[in-house]
């Protein structure tokens, strides 16, 4: 098991490097950049009008009511819980102190650059997402990175071939990151936490096969149960619950952050210089010439704000694609929001709790514990008493990855589909369930490492799509912003079989 086990750690660590480091982050920044000058930095540019209906807009009956004439459909609120559920994750705990803690301080900010550029790639994906999108035979929405490279790309003069060819990569990739991203590395790191917050020696002492502890297969086993009773009730139950729980966790773990950061005030101020100095100028701990560390800095932070935030990877966009929604560019404001509600709010947080608790010494570059339980260890500093610091960490932990679990089902499930069709969704399902158990007994790195490959796996069919399909993006946005913020009267562009 042992000999296994290494080997497909080599063979992933060689895809992982070609993937990531020759051409994942180039293709990743750039697509994001080539979006903001196509939309005219409509992230910046038309700041108030999308947070205005975004957020500004949470309390309107058409965001969060539910269309009881459309039951295929979700609400907008339920597509951004569901979307956040899938993004709110470990990336946002453990992806942001192995971040720190193999790139320093820097790759916070590096994580921010991806971020603000990610914003107008996760808007542009929801934009064709929705224009794409069609019904599948159970009349539910349909949509996603495979659509918008079988008809759009494959709409192109010759490139009918190479966009199906595309999507069924995307397709494949896409479920195979539902078992790393979405199951393995999220349930390791809910066992790994729990097991140190809410120890139980009896169960940790006896091993089942390996390394494998009986507490750990237990909780494996508890976690896969509790998966089924969700994800088998469909895309209304996943939805339903994520809209409960989504916004209470984040509420929540950003309300302890604040206490944590408040407490240390005095740490404020270093620990943001130490992000903007450390990006471009590393600590010395992290070792090697300062080519390849400026380097290691900016690929941390880019692979773990992707692995947060997901834009990029073309995930979101196949449940945004189940909103009520008819404009394009609505649903694309929610990406925008998704993308800063992840990163800019909940990753920063975790990253200044990191740094002004003193379990990470921004001078060198050292931390007093593994990244798996660093977050755990920096709440302790003040909510020392009985541990409650890591079992808060812990809980959050349940709460983020969980849910993720939840969104990446139906990522995975609208894969299947494509490929084998609506009937057969159950045996994906199924499958998806039982890989619950091996994150429960993987190693963290090597599921960690399998997420991080899978990732960028899907992400280059999803970025070539998104890239040729350009100027489709920017035309739809002008055609908005020429109706709704110009009042100009033009046709609407909103849907793929309307312009044909």
């Amino acid at each position: 098991m042992e000999q296994f086990l290494q080997k497909v750690a080599e063979i992933n660590d060689v895809i992982n490097t070609f993937v990531w480091v020759k051409i994942g982050i180039i293709i990743l920044i750039g697509t994001g950049i080539l979006m903001t000058v196509a939309t005219k930095f409509f992230q910046v540019s038309h700041l108030g009008h999308w947070w205005k209906n975004t957020i500004g807009s949470l309390f309107h009956k058409d965001v969060i009511g539910h269309d009881f004439k459309d039951k295929k459909s979700i609400s907008p609120f339920q597509a951004l819980c569901t979307a956040l559920a899938a993004t709110v994750g470990t990336g946002n705990i453990a992806g942001v102190a192995a971040a720190i803690c193999i790139g320093g301080a820097g790759a916070v900010f590096w994580m921010w650059i991806a971020a603000f550029f990610g914003m107008m790639t996760n808007y542009s994906e929801n934009v064709l997402g929705i224009f794409f999108r069609r019904r599948n035979t159970n009349g539910e929405w349909s949509g996603g990175a495979m659509y918008y490279l079988q008809d759009g790309l494959g709409g192109k003069k010759g490139c009918k071939k190479i966009g199906k060819a595309l999507a069924i990569l995307f397709s494949i990739f896409t479920m195979l990151a539902s078992f790393g991203i979405g199951s393995m590395g999220q349930v390791n790191k809910i066992v790994l936490n729990i097991e140190a917050a809410f120890p139980v020696k009896s169960l940790m002492e006896k091993n089942i096969f390996g390394d494998v502890s009986v507490y750990a297969f237990v909780l494996g086993i508890l976690l896969m149960i509790l998966t089924a009773l969700i994800v088998l009730g469909g895309l209304k139950r996943i939805a339903s619950f994520a809209e409960k729980v989504v916004p209470f966790m984040v509420v929540m773990f950003v309300l302890g952050s604040l206490v944590v950061i408040g407490i240390n005030y005095e740490a404020i101020i270093p620990a943001i210089k130490s992000i903007f100095v450390n990006a471009f100028r590393p600590v010395a701990a992290l070792g090697g010439g300062i080519g390849f560390v400026i380097s290691t800095v900016i690929t941390q932070g880019f692979k773990r704000g992707v692995f947060s935030n997901e834009a990029g990877l073309g995930s979101s966009v196949m449940v945004h694609s189940n909103s009520t929604v008819k404009e394009p560019v609505v649903q694309g404001m929610w990406g925008i929001f998704e993308v800063f509600a992840d990163t800019m709010v909940v990753c920063t947080m975790t990253a200044l709790v990191i740094l002004t608790s003193g379990v990470y010494n921004i001078e060198n570059g050292e931390a007093v514990c593994s990244d798996a339980t660093l977050v755990a260890s920096a709440f302790n500093s003040i909510f020392g008493f009985a541990n409650l610091g890591e079992k808060f960490i812990a809980i959050a932990m349940l709460l983020f990855a969980f849910t993720t679990v939840l969104g990446w089902d139906h990522y995975g499930s609208k894969a299947w589909e494509y490929l084998f069709g609506s009937k057969s969704v159950i045996i994906f399902k199924i499958i998806h369930v039982l890989t619950v158990i091996l994150g429960a007994v993987l190693s963290s790195s090597l599921a960690w490492d399998i997420s991080d490959t899978f990732n960028g796996l899907m992400m280059i069919p999803n970025l070539i799509g998104v890239v040729v399909l350009f100027p489709l993006v920017a035309k739809i946005t002008k055609n908005y912003v020429d109706r709704k913020i110009k009042n100009k009267d033009v046709e609407a562009v909103l849907s793929f079989k309307n312009e044909k």
